[in-house]
Parts: structure tokens; C-alpha cells; sequence
């Protein structure tokens, strides 16, 4: 198994911290709660959640953390602007962020440790105050505390580029900063009037922690000192995953991630998909346009994790094509396998439906998802082939079916029985209840056409009104 190590900037073998115990650790860094994720954000979890799954699949521990920031300059300002309390406010996007990696039925973490949690805030302050102990560190004249880079000779590493070749512009405290703008980054934010009454007590002053000492301290303390994998989007490479390297080696004077993986960005008409830019979707906004969450997680699935993905409408229906392909394969096949009954074989790496290089293989080599996908639509070309000319018999039809469930354990993409309805139209149609509860019949005729043009279909039961999508 080899993967793409953005320090090292190679292709290596991956070679576990514990090999013996096949059990690997990787943390992910999650979404920022200031807003609802767009699906460039998914993109990203959906890289890290193949990534498990094939780990799993090769047999395979995985202990998975993925952080959740709920403070930061983003949440404060948001909340601030709402004037309601940071917990109320961030709140309704941790909900929203889970119900959304459910439709793309996207693996949950082990551990989903948030920045204001007391213990982390506590292990945030130990770990600044070693930090200052090693002279990595300063309070100052502002009352915040600040890294100092030119103290850790391995700064600059991950984003390959030489410090000497940039003008420090100083101190930066607030939590994001450019290549043109580099300087010494918080750790512990003096307390200002614009954070409002988000503070925690402190040995320097009351104020908060920095995004990137968050990191470094949930990581550490659910999985060491040490950790297998560190995964995220190529815009977390600087300055948050170099900030996290030099805080968490500074401490611990360990290596403190073995490999980098990094995902590429999801475009639209060929520019980064944005909240600044306005240029992004939510999972809702293709959930409105009557796509499901499994065409969705294919869209973001199918193109190799460090090649940008252009997002388009009609890539949603080439994803609907496909996962068509791949329905009307399983129905024939499992048609063929009830025609006779056959003892199934216990699925094995001898029973492929191919002899040569196949999907586990291809996902081996940097979750090549595309060489992997290629392999299974050739064998679905095949078998389809051998189905019309009645040369498959039901043992054949039957170890396919067995191998589908395997990889399927990785895509996760077999249809479900259950439809997810967009939140808009169920929103509508609760409307809808309450015009027909208060007989307003004009406003309930309403609601149904702007149901019907978002392609849905309303009909009133004796149980009540059910939502179906509507066809053509």
C-alpha cells in the first residue's frame, strides 16, 4: 500500500507506527461551525472516509478522530453578529454537519472532541505553557501568547518553502494567514471586546486559544504523542497543519505524523468552491435539484482525491447514470443466482470475477478511486455481456454478488430503500399541513405546486400527506 506523503512530496510504502497490532491512528480535521458545510467540505471528509474504509477493508484497525471548531475568529464573529450565545450559535451547524455525512453515508469518527471542551481547553493551556518553558513561545506586550517560527528549524517544511525567501511581517493573531503575510502565530488570544463574553482563564490572560494549538492538543491527547495519518484540504496545509507540527514536535520532541494527506479543491466553472467567493452548494441545495445523497457521494467520490474536481450539473446525472449501470447489474445478477440453489462460496481474494490487478488493488496504489471504479465497470461490461449470452450460471452470478459486497463495503454505494426528502420540501409540506388544519385551500394549492416544481409529489392519506419523487 503506498500513499502520497505532501512532506515528503513522494509516493512511500505505508508502514504503520504498530504493525504487529495492524491498528492505525488518523485524525481529520473537521468542519468549522461558523456556517453549514458546503460539498467542497465533503469532498474532503468523503476522501478521508474511503481512505478508512479501504484501511478496514485490508484488515486494518482505524481509530479516527475528527475535531469539531466551535471557536475560532469565524464563530465569534457569527455569533456576535446574531447576538446569540457561541454554544446556541454553532450548535445548529454541528447538527447540520451530521445530518449531512449521513446522507452521504459517510463513517462517523471514533471521537468528534470539540475545541471548548474544558479538558482540551485545559490541555490547549499546558501544552502553550511548554511551549513558553522551551523558549518556543512569548507572551507579548498585547498580553497574547505567540509561537516563535524561527525557533523551530523544521518550520516551513510541509508547504516547502524556505523561510529566508519571505519577509516576516511580525505578529499575526488572527487565525489565518498567507505565504506574503508570514509571522509568529497565536497560541492564546488576549481576551478583546469583540469576543464578547467567549473567554477561559488563563496563567497569561483571560482569553481564548488559536485554531491551531486547538488541533495539536485534541489530536494529542485522544491519540498520542504520535499519530499514523493527518488528513485535510490542501488549504490546511499552511498555515494550520505547519502550525500543528511545529506546536505538537515543540512539546513533545517526537515526529508527530508519520503521513500528510491532503485533498484537492472542488471547483465551479473552474475557480475553488467558496463560502468568501459565493460560488458554493450545500448537501440541501443538490438534495433540492432531486438528486439523492448516494449520487451525491458519488459525484464527490469518483475522481482521484489529489486531482481538483470540477463540480457541474451534469456530473450529477453522469453519477446518476453510473449508480443506474450499477443497479441494473445486481438485479440481473441476483435474478441469475436465485434460478438455481447453490451453496454460495465463502468470498476469498481467489474469486475474483477477474484474474488481473483489480479495485482492492487500484485503491492500494493512492486510492486510485478512478483506476478502482475503471475495474469495476469493466467487469460489469463483461458480466453483462456473458448474462446476454446466457453463458453465466447462477455459482458465477453468486460469487460476483459475493465480491460486490465486499468493495461495497469501501463505495457504499448500493441503493437503500429509504429516499431522502430535501429540507425544503419537507419544510413546504409542513406548511402545506398547516394551511389544509386551517383550511386555507388557496394557500395549500400553493405549496403543492412549489412542491411540484422542485419535483416532488404530495399526496394526502388517511395517515397523513406522504412525499414521493416525482419521475420524468
Amino acid at each position: 500500500m503506498r500513499f502520497f506523503n505532501t512532506y515528503s512530496r513522494k509516493l512511500e510504502e505505508f508502514e504503520p507506527l504498530d504493525p504487529a497490532a495492524r491498528s492505525i491512528k488518523i485524525y481529520t480535521c473537521g468542519p468549522t461551525v461558523y456556517s453549514r458545510a458546503h460539498i467542497g467540505n465533503f469532498r474532503a471528509y468523503i476522501f478521508e472516509d474511503l481512505l478508512q474504509r479501504h484501511l478496514e477493508l485490508r484488515g486494518y484497525k482505524v481509530h479516527r478522530v475528527m475535531n469539531i471548531t466551535d471557536v475560532d475568529d469565524k464563530t465569534i464573529r457569527g455569533a456576535r453578529e446574531a447576538r446569540v450565545p457561541l454554544a446556541k450559535f454553532t450548535r445548529q451547524f454541528k447538527q447540520a454537519f451530521f445530518e449531512d455525512a449521513k446522507t452521504l453515508r459517510i463513517k462517523r469518527a471514533d471521537e468528534f472532541p470539540c475545541a471548548t471542551d474544558q479538558r482540551y481547553v485545559d490541555r490547549m493551556i499546558a501544552m502553550i505553557g511548554a511551549l513558553i518553558s522551551k523558549r518556543l513561545a512569548y507572551q507579548a506586550d498585547d498580553k497574547s501568547v505567540y509561537f516563535r517560527i524561527n525557533k523551530f528549524p523544521n518550520y516551513g517544511k510541509l508547504a516547502h518553502f524556505d523561510l529566508t525567501q519571505l519577509q516576516s511581517t511580525g505578529r499575526v493573531k488572527h487565525d489565518e494567514y498567507d505565504k506574503e503575510h508570514i509571522g509568529d502565530f497565536a497560541l492564546w488570544k488576549a481576551w478583546d471586546e469583540e469576543d464578547g463574553d467567549v473567554k477561559w482563564d488563563s496563567p497569561w490572560a483571560p482569553g481564548r486559544p488559536g485554531w491551531h494549538i486547538e488541533c495539536s492538543a485534541m489530536a494529542t491527547a485522544l491519540l498520542g504523542d504520535q499519530i499514523d495519518i493527518h488528513c485535510g484540504g490542501v488549504d490546511n496545509i499552511f498555515p494550520h497543519h505547519e502550525a500543528e507540527i511545529a506546536q505538537s514536535e515543540g512539546v513533545t520532541g517526537e515526529k508527530f505524523v508519520r503521513y500528510w494527506l491532503h485533498c484537492a479543491h472542488l471547483l465551479v466553472d473552474g475557480q475553488k468552491m467558496a463560502k468568501s467567493l459565493g460560488n458554493f452548494y450545500t448537501v440541501p441545495d443538490v438534495l433540492a435539484k432531486s438528486y439523492s445523497g448516494r449520487e451525491l457521494r458519488y459525484a464527490l467520490l469518483r475522481v482521484h482525491y489529489r486531482v481538483p474536481l470540477n463540480f457541474t450539473w451534469k456530473g450529477m446525472n453522469e453519477a446518476r447514470e453510473s449508480l443506474g449501470r450499477i443497479d441494473e447489474w445486481l438485479a440481473r445478477l441476483s435474478k441469475i443466482a436465485r434460478k438455481e440453489k447453490v451453496q454460495r462460496p465463502a468470498p476469498t481474494a481467489t474469486q475474483r470475477p477477474i484474474e488481473k490487478p483489480g479495485f482492492e488493488e487500484a485503491l492500494d496504489d493512492d486510492l486510485n478511486i478512478s483506476a478502482a471504479l475503471g475495474f469495476l465497470f469493466e467487469t460489469i461490461r463483461e458480466t453483462n455481456r456473458a448474462m446476454d449470452e446466457n453463458k453465466l450460471d447462477a455459482a458465477s452470478a453468486s460469487a460476483l454478488l459475493d465480491w460486490w459486497q465486499r468493495i461495497n463495503t469501501v463505495l457504499d454505494l448500493e441503493a437503500h430503500a429509504e429516499i431522502v426528502v430535501p429540507t425544503e420540501v419537507t419544510q413546504l409540506a409542513k406548511e402545506r399541513e398547516n394551511a389544509r388544519r386551517e383550511k386555507n385551500w388557496k394557500r395549500s394549492d400553493e405549496l403543492r405546486e412549489r412542491i411540484s416544481a422542485l419535483r416532488w409529489e404530495v399526496r394526502d392519506t388517511k395517515d397523513g400527506s406522504q412525499l414521493t419523487p416525482r419521475s420524468g
